[in-house]
């Protein structure tokens, strides 16, 4: 092998190297991982064993980004250090600049004394569309009664898309007149379509004085460990605010305008 050959070898390798570091790993390598803004478990004697309930919030701080197949390992242990409950939950897709509320349970058939919960980290999708056009989906006519050993919450979602959503999850994070989270629960609403609601019913049973309960944080989101549900919808638009056409009688005669104040040039 001459020099000259070695050197276009050499030159060879470098330009392969700089090829394998491409913009998209650069810029999964910048994002900040999901942060836990808060979290909370419990621990309460069941008819067939003790079941665990855990909530929590994660924070997603990029802008532009899907944190997408976050896991949580749920590990209870009891008070020798033994442990009695590991469980793997998928969690829903964080939206950009974002945050997602999600809870849990499970049944222990021995009694556990500490509970843990750990993440594996998101893997990174761009969104297709900015922030603004991931509307949340509104909760209403939300009624709550307190029981002795349990927090009923019923209510109504709808969406803001012009395309159904086949099935959004509805979270109830539970606080104390101070905001601390003291649990929470989920069920899941199908086929919500524009201009209309579908009714959800939670029955709570994670607090155990349900007497500290102040307040029902409620929030509704797509169903599912990607971001492609909630990207489909938002490519579908936003439906209309008024569909129904007016039943009024149109004024016989323009009202108009008022004059602009003379010096006044905005639009």
């Amino acid at each position: 092998m001459t020099y000259s050959t070695r050197i276009v070898g050499a030159l060879a390798l470098l330009l392969l190297a700089g090829c394998s570091s491409s913009p998209e790993k650069e810029q999964a390598a910048s994002l900040k991982p999901l942060s836990v803004k808060e979290e909370t478990s419990s621990i309460l004697k069941g008819d067939d064993g003790y079941v665990v309930n855990w909530a929590g919030v994660l924070v997603n701080s990029n802008p532009w980004h899907f944190g997408e197949h976050v896991v949580a390992t749920v590990i209870a242990k009891d008070a020798k250090g033994k442990e009695v409950v590991r469980l793997e939950q998928p969690l829903d897709a964080v939206p950009p600049a974002g945050s997602l509320s999600f809870t849990g349970q499970v049944v222990a058939v021995e009694k556990p004394s500490q509970v843990s919960i750990q993440y594996r980290p998101a893997q990174w999708r761009q969104a297709v569309r900015i922030v603004s056009a991931f509307r949340p989906f509104p909760v209403s006519d939300v009624l709550t009664e307190r029981r002795d050993d349990s927090y009923l919450i019923t209510g109504y979602v709808g969406t803001p898309y012009r395309l159904p959503a086949s099935s959004l999850a509805v979270t109830a994070l539970l606080r104390d007149k101070n905001g601390k989270l003291l649990g929470g629960g989920s069920t899941f609403v199908d086929d919500v379509r524009a201009n209309g609601k579908r009714r959800f019913i939670l029955n709570i049973e994670s607090v155990r004085d349900t007497s500290k309960i102040a307040k029902a944080e409620l929030v509704a989101r797509t169903w599912g460990s990607s971001s492609r549900p909630y990207e489909e919808l938002a490519l579908g638009g936003i439906a209309p605010p008024h569909t129904a056409k007016p039943t009024t009688a149109p004024f016989a005669k323009d009202r108009g305008r008022q004059v602009a104040p003379a010096g006044d040039v905005r639009p």
